[in-house]
């Protein structure tokens, strides 16, 4: 089954250059940081060292879904207008779309007339689509940075998690479940994205990616470490595993068509300097970046013609754009789709991640074989730290015959 990546274009107004800038400092305010880049963590690619990783910490692990990575931002609209409370959507290129028809009420309020401000997630847009083919539009949320204007990035991540769902989403579906006529005029249906022990990657790839594959695609798994903070960029603590066959590099490509010298026919028609040939199939160059506006050529995209062809139906400027490709069997990097949703390559740093990943080969089978040897370091952890809480209350108190009491539990 085909699935389609949601347009986001079709679901929210892309606000104009001067209202995205003061929404991008409110952002930046709201996280208490100067930088208005994309507030986002970045995940790093999974290699051969991090099976180690996963032993020594708690990790959570979910399916990566086939989406639009984006944040949300729960803003203040004006109090005495229509609009007291506006959602904007942020995507990887740092853009912001209002979207209309969402609703958050805060918990304990029957009226459902309260709703949440100086708020934000993080998640991803998926369109679901059904076996009777019918569709929906789901946005996954998978952290929460700010909750009414109180920052949880320093908290755990299942803290982190634990105050959205009690927050937001549990009102939010109490109020569906009281009015589901309302749920035909909302934008898109807001989920918490299913998460596992770390140690549950079997269940993970026996059962639930292929459900998820048939619903929304899917494309590997994600580990987030549970007691680091979060944090906004490259983040070590956050792990995207591929397939070997799927790991895969953003470059920047660009064109070079073959140069042709006149021939008589072409003298005959006023051609006499040399001229390029647009229809044949060009060499494709592809660059990684440096620095912000800086690349450095990397190698060539290999293509066949009938690939060349199926580009150019794509309807999309190809030249000077960014490409995300995978390596063949031959060592040859190959054209997987156009990332419209990005303006830059890949940084050279994260190329040389997934140049690692891809000589490392960590395959499902690795990640299986090691469950029980994570959940074994984990019950252990576990264990420690009942023991450290236990040693830091002290002896049971004694009573007036010398014989210790037992802690009431």
């Amino acid at each position: 089954m085909s699935h389609s990546v949601p347009d986001l274009d079709a679901i929210g107004i892309k606000a104009e250059p001067d209202l995205a800038d003061q929404f991008r400092r409110e952002v930046a305010d709201l996280l208490s940081r100067n930088n208005l880049n994309f507030p986002g963590a970045q995940p790093v690619s999974f290699s051969a060292k991090h099976l180690d990783e996963l032993q020594k910490q708690d990790y959570y692990v979910c399916e990566k879904t086939d989406g639009i990575r984006c944040l949300m931002y729960f803003a203040r609209g004006d109090p005495n207008s229509d609009a007291p409370e506006i959602h904007y959507l942020i995507d990887r290129k740092n853009d912001y779309r209002y979207v209309p028809g969402l609703h958050f009420p805060l918990p304990d309020d029957d009226s459902f007339q309260s709703y949440h401000v100086d708020t934000l997630v993080d998640g991803e847009l998926v369109n679901d689509t059904y076996e009777d083919g019918t569709q929906q539009l789901k946005y996954l949320v998978f952290d929460c940075l700010v909750l009414d204007g109180q920052s949880l990035m320093h908290r755990t991540l299942d803290k982190r998690l634990a105050y959205f769902k009690v927050k937001v989403l549990e009102p939010y579906n109490r109020m569906y479940r009281k009015f589901p006529e309302e749920k035909a005029h909302r934008a898109f249906a807001v989920e918490d994205k299913s998460t596992q022990f770390s140690y549950g990657i079997e269940m993970m790839f026996r059962e639930i990616i292929p459900k998820v594959k048939r619903i929304h695609g899917n494309d590997g798994l994600i580990f987030t470490c549970r007691s680091t903070p979060y944090r906004i960029g490259t983040d070590e603590h956050i792990l995207k595993w591929k397939p070997p066959a799927e790991n895969t590099i953003d470059f920047r490509m660009r064109l070079e068509f073959p140069e042709l010298e006149p021939d008589t026919e072409d003298e005959a028609e006023g051609i006499t300097q040399p001229f390029h040939d647009y229809d044949a199939v060009p060499i494709c160059h592809i660059f990684v970046m440096l620095n912000a506006g800086e690349y450095r050529h990397f190698g060539e995209m290999y293509i066949t013609s009938t690939e060349w062809e199926d580009m150019k139906a794509l309807g999309v400027p190809l030249d000077d754009s960014i490409v995300e490709c995978y390596k063949d069997e031959n060592s040859r990097w190959r054209f997987h789709r156009i990332r419209d949703d990005k303006n830059d390559a890949n940084h050279i740093s994260t190329v040389e991640k997934v140049l690692e990943s891809i000589e490392d080969r960590v395959t499902e089978d690795d990640l299986i074989r090691l469950a029980p040897v994570i959940k074994n370091a984990w019950k252990k952890r576990q264990a420690g730290a009942a023991d450290d809480a236990k040693r830091a209350r002290g002896p049971p108190p004694v009573n007036g015959n010398g014989v210790k009491r037992k802690f009431e539990e």
